[in-house]
């Protein structure tokens, strides 16, 4: 059977960028559709489910940030690239806060525009082939539970929401416990690509893990700063051992 194309939607209000990456992408084999506003975008994202989502965040009426948050609302999970000028460090956490998966600044290089969204799309599809019999791709800590072929986390029993960036990081630390890993290594690790200056997209997805399964994300137990190295995963609360968790 021939494999299926994936289908792209672009929100972006400038026809000029519009029409670069819907070339770009169609001619990388991608179905390629455009919406020039949020509400347009919103509007055919509740229609058939798209593989992926390029998003400006500068849109005429609903503007990126708030269809991010709409979208993350939903039942179904979309992966969400971020494509902005707004190229500033403030502008890169809200937008990963908000749900997007990556974040990329205008002018972006086309290469390596294409390099992560085939990255993205990898990641979600070996997620969603995974054996579901192969219950030892299953990691149980002491207060986690990481599914990788239901894509869900469960922390003290309750259910988290992650995004695929973030459920791919926490998968990768927990399968690799007590191992350190410098930043480029989890860029390339999880994003798949390891360019210098991206960082900071790293430490924007551990804060916002640490906020999601530390009892106090100023104070980690389970992912650690290894001081002028990285970070690694603790497999055992520490906090259990004083008695404060």
């Amino acid at each position: 059977m021939a494999n299926i194309k994936k289908r792209i939607l672009v929100i972006e209000d400038d026809a000029a960028i519009a029409q670069v990456l819907e070339l770009n992408l169609a001619d990388e084999g991608f179905v390629v559709e455009l919406a020039t506003s949020g509400e347009s975008g919103l509007e055919k994202m509740s229609g058939e489910p798209y593989d992926l989502l390029l998003l400006d965040l500068m849109l005429p009426g609903i503007d990126g940030l708030e269809v991010c948050r709409r979208i993350r609302n939903q039942t179904i999970y979309t992966p969400i690239i971020i494509v902005s000028s707004k190229a500033s460090e403030i502008n890169r956490v809200v937008g990963l806060e908000m749900g997007a998966d990556d974040y990329i600044s205008k002018p972006f290089s086309l290469a390596e525009l294409i390099a992560r969204v085939r990255a993205l799309i990898r990641r979600v599809e070996a997620l969603k082939t995974a054996t579901p019999q192969d219950n030892s791709s299953i990691i149980v800590t002491e207060h986690l539970r990481i599914d990788p072929q239901a894509h869900g986390v469960w922390l003290n029993g309750q259910s988290i929401s992650l995004t695929t960036r973030e459920f791919e990081l926490l998968y990768f630390f927990a399968r690799h416990p007590e191992q350190i890993f410098t930043r480029m290594a989890l860029l390339d690790q999880v994003w798949g690509y390891s360019h210098d200056g991206y960082e900071h997209t790293v430490n924007s997805h551990i804060n916002r893990l640490r906020a999601k399964i530390e009892r106090d994300p100023t104070r980690p137990t389970q992912i650690l700063t290894v001081w002028g190295i990285g970070y690694k995963f603790s497999a055992i609360d520490e906090s259990t051992l004083s008695g404060t968790f």
